[in-house]
């Protein structure tokens, strides 16, 4: 029988409200009677004790708010009655121990991959084509409909066929569902992708100089077997500031390139013919590679959480820790990204940073972009968005605890700055913004392999080259959108599953998605999504 509240942390002073509780109910938890004094949603939080104005809101055993007026054991938290505030940090204080988990099951375990010469294996086969400057989008689009029209072979989806028949004046009932026809694509071992954004020229060099060390980090991540770029000749990110990223990522670096710049080329004619020529023998020559065993430490998981709501942290967000324990404990790469997430949480993350230096590093990525945040008017604060306010998420540093779960309990081996690349097994802290699109192109970009995304209000993100898991918080969003949805954790929330058994559910799932056997729902989606980060202001 599902519990109808939880204490997340002994500690805590709030209460979670597991489904819809109305007035007058009386709930009963640790040998106390509460009396719910108005109706309170699922997700919401009410006071486990009477708070007088200024006193401290703790949840995940952390400060997540702070009382602005009375209010009464029993009534429900809200942006009206509670506003954001976290503890402050003084440095690291004590180095956290930490008990690994039994990998017993793991530790041998093997995925199919795709084997790279600097020794890194990929979960794709991706021939990649980019512009170094949005001036070159046109050109990038005209190459992914040759491409992708020759290539895949694609037959029109249901939504054509719909349109199709109401342009010949047929009825507007809903077409039938295609029927799985067999895979009918030129070559069966790479995925041919294209990216396209706004960037590479016009803004500050800085911001030039991060996208090409961004695009080093995609050409080097292990699910690319090559690449064609674009660039037009004048713009701010020349052709010598990516090669120069690129060698000082991969020196050795063995991967095919084909680069062709427009304003040396003449016509788009003439460039296009010699790009698609090129790339195909490049494209060719790729498709001979085929999967391999590989070790499960040989992944590289991004951690990462879009659309969140008050179950995040107790059903998803959790299971992702617990995976990534277990691939801490094998040996193993992940990474936790979002820093405007890890706002309240500071003084753990720093404790458990292996080295000092990393926790001076983080305070002071943490520092350096909450101002710059505060100098455009804003602050950390103001990251919570209108759904996760709605569904229960109500102060930044409360969105933060939860979070910040999904980087489990293990030694924190680096912190990353962005474009910085992940070479050490275990958790990785990467500097990202907490934009669902920004943060996924930068883990990618660091060498994520597969990304784990919890949400809990639905959202269809993905990525050209690597695939990205969504696992949703609660069942009844995994039931509304499963077409976009691939594992649900909220079978912890109704009681079916403990945290470790979604766990060993969720990495056999990933495992198989490694290896290509199992398609991610973006991936069925075509769901690419590729946003740099501007350093300026992105929460």
């Amino acid at each position: 029988m599902q519990k109808k509240v939880l204490k997340v942390n002994p500690k805590d002073n709030v209460i979670v409200a597991l489904m819809d509780l109305p007035a007058g109910e009386s709930v009963h938890l640790d040998g106390t009677d509460y009396t719910i004094l108005k109706d309170i949603k699922a997700k919401h939080k009410f006071a486990a004790v009477d708070f007088k104005d200024g006193d401290h809101i703790l949840m995940y055993g952390v400060i997540v708010g702070k009382a602005n007026q009375s209010i009464k054991k029993g009534e429900v938290i809200t942006t009206e009655n509670v506003k954001h505030q976290s503890a402050k940090v003084v440095g690291k204080t004590a180095t956290l121990g930490w008990t690994p988990p039994n990998v017993d099951k793991w530790k041998d375990r093997t995925f199919m991959g795709y084997h790279r010469e600097d020794g890194q294996v990929g979960t794709e086969n991706v021939w990649l084509f980019f512009p170094l400057v949005f001036c070159e989008n046109k050109n990038i689009e005209t190459l992914k409909d040759i491409f992708e029209k020759e290539l895949l072979h694609d037959k029109a989806s249901k939504h054509q066929l719909l349109l199709r028949s109401l342009l010949n004046g047929g009825a507007t009932a809903d077409v039938a569902v295609e029927e799985e026809e067999p895979d009918t694509r030129v070559f069966k071992n790479i995925d041919v992708r294209f990216i396209t954004h706004q960037g590479g020229c016009g803004g500050i060099r800085q911001d030039a100089e991060a996208l090409g060390r961004l695009f080093a980090g995609y050409v080097n991540n292990p699910n690319v077997a090559g690449a064609t770029v674009l660039s037009l000749g004048c713009q701010n990110l020349q052709v010598q500031i990516f090669m120069d990223s690129l060698h000082a990522l991969a020196p050795n670096n063995k991967k095919p390139i084909v680069v062709y710049e427009q304003q040396k080329s003449g016509t788009i004619d003439e460039m296009l013919t010699g790009v698609i020529k090129d790339s195909y023998e490049g494209i060719k020559k790729a498709n001979e590679i085929e999967r391999k065993p590989a070790s499960i430490t040989k992944l590289n998981i991004g951690l990462e959480c879009g659309g969140s709501d008050g179950f995040s942290g107790i059903s998803a967000n959790p299971v992702l820790g617990e995976v990534s324990d277990i691939m801490a404990a094998v040996g193993g790469t992940t990474m936790l990204a979002e820093f405007p997430e890890l706002c309240g949480v500071e003084q753990e993350l720093v404790n458990r940073c292996i080295n000092d230096e990393d926790g001076v590093k983080f305070l002071k990525l943490m520092k350096d972009f909450e101002a710059s945040v505060v100098a455009a008017g804003s602050g950390f604060d103001m990251n919570p968005s209108p759904g996760n306010i709605k569904d229960g998420l109500i102060t930044d540093a409360m969105k933060s605890a939860g979070a910040s779960k999904k980087g489990g309990a293990a030694p924190i081996v680096e912190v990353l700055d962005f474009t910085e690349y992940a070479t050490k097994p275990g958790l990785n802290l990467l500097c990202t913004p907490g934009n669902d699109a920004e943060c996924t192109t930068a883990l990618v970009g660091s060498g994520a392999t597969v990304v784990l995304f919890t949400t809990g209000l639905g959202t269809p993100m993905g990525n050209p080259i690597s695939p990205v898991v969504k696992i949703s918080s609660n069942t009844v969003l995994a039931e509304k959108m499963s077409d976009i949805i691939d594992f649900n954790a909220g079978t912890v929330i109704s009681g079916e599953k403990t945290i470790p058994e979604a766990a060993d559910e969720l990495l056999e799932l990933i495992i198989n998605v490694a290896s290509g056997e199992v398609k991610t729902k973006a991936d069925v989606l075509n769901q690419n999504d590729f946003i740099p980060w501007r350093r300026g202001v992105s929460l």
